[in-house]
């Protein structure tokens, strides 16, 4: 490792409360777990306002992205957390909106930030493929830089890409990430993520219609953070916004998924519904903590949930 990219970790690692203690193999019971919604507008939409679909997990030495939405790199920089950081990535389907900034994040951070292993990421069928074909798209910049021009470490440009199924697939320093799948109709293998750390849970439920396999895995979760589509009942649907929101949980749908799983605290992403009248209908026959996630909210899980929005710095 570079002097460079060992400053660069450690500098991430007291920023995000990754400190000494949490690179123990076995976290202490009620280790805190760190959830960062970097984006949470939903569909391949075009907003100055809202950033792409993008979570980030962190637990104890370990920083786990879910999905890569549009905006992804933008957002870990107004959290001043370095890409070259963010090497481990889950995908919960291959949809454009939840893959956009992979590109992104595997050549820049490379070639600016001096990371120097490889991206890595798990996803459904067809992510391995996705990832030759991204090394085939951009092979010139690759070789330039690589073998040409700058010289730049050549493992840094390297993906790791698997195909996974339901179970666990991921278990380090004792962090669990477990998949599962959901239904998100017609775009299968869709997957959901559950991850694991000092006794705290985080689910993450990806895009989907109601699903008893997700309720099945997020039952008693500290946090749930469940995805939100347009009312079916909305007679403005023109005939494709149907097709689409069939594909997804409204949120008298997800009421009853609250009802059924019983998440200490229930948080929406992946949302272009207004929040207030959507807040007002669940909590009609939820009494549950709910909350409306919003771009670059913190969410701690340990002894107490708490959660954050983001405050922009005055200078």
């Amino acid at each position: 490792m570079t002097s460079r990219m060992a400053l660069v970790i450690g500098i991430v690692a007291v920023m995000l409360g990754a400190g000494p203690a949490a690179q123990t193999s076995t976290p202490k019971t009620g280790s805190t777990l760190k959830v960062i919604l970097l984006g949470t507008a939903g569909g391949p939409t075009i907003n100055p306002e809202r950033l792409g679909i993008s979570t980030l997990v962190v637990a104890g030495s370990e920083t786990l992205l879910f999905d890569a939405g549009r905006g992804l790199t933008f957002a870990l920089a107004r959290l001043s957390i370095p890409a070259a950081t963010v090497t481990k990535v889950f995908l919960t389907h291959l949809h454009s909106d939840h893959v956009v900034s992979i590109p992104e994040l595997f050549l820049f951070p490379w070639a600016s930030q001096g990371r120097n292993v490889p991206l890595q990421i798990w996803g459904p069928e067809g992510t391995s493929a996705m990832a030759a074909h991204l090394n085939e798209a951009f092979s010139f910049d690759i070789h330039v830089r690589r073998d040409v021009d700058e010289k730049i470490a050549p493992d840094g440009i390297k993906i790791q890409a698997t195909d996974i199924r339901e179970g666990v697939v991921y278990e380090v320093a004792g962090v669990k990430v477990t998949a599962f799948l959901v239904d998100h109709g017609p775009v299968a293998p869709a997957l959901g993520y559950r991850v694991d750390y000092g006794g705290h849970s985080v689910v993450l439920s990806g895009d989907t219609k109601p699903s008893d396999n997700l309720i099945k895995f997020a039952s008693g979760a500290d946090v749930l953070i469940h995805e939100l589509g347009r009312s079916k009942a909305d007679p403005a649907l023109t005939a494709q916004q149907k097709i689409v929101a069939d594909h997804h949980t409204d949120a008298a749908e997800v009421t009853r998924v609250f009802q059924r799983a019983s998440p200490k605290l229930a948080v929406f992403s992946h949302a272009n519904v207004p929040p207030a009248a959507t807040l007002e209908r669940v909590k009609r026959d939820y009494s549950g903590r709910v909350e409306f996630g919003s771009d670059l909210m913190t969410i701690e899980i340990g002894s107490e949930i708490t959660t954050r929005p983001f405050e922009r710095s005055v200078r």
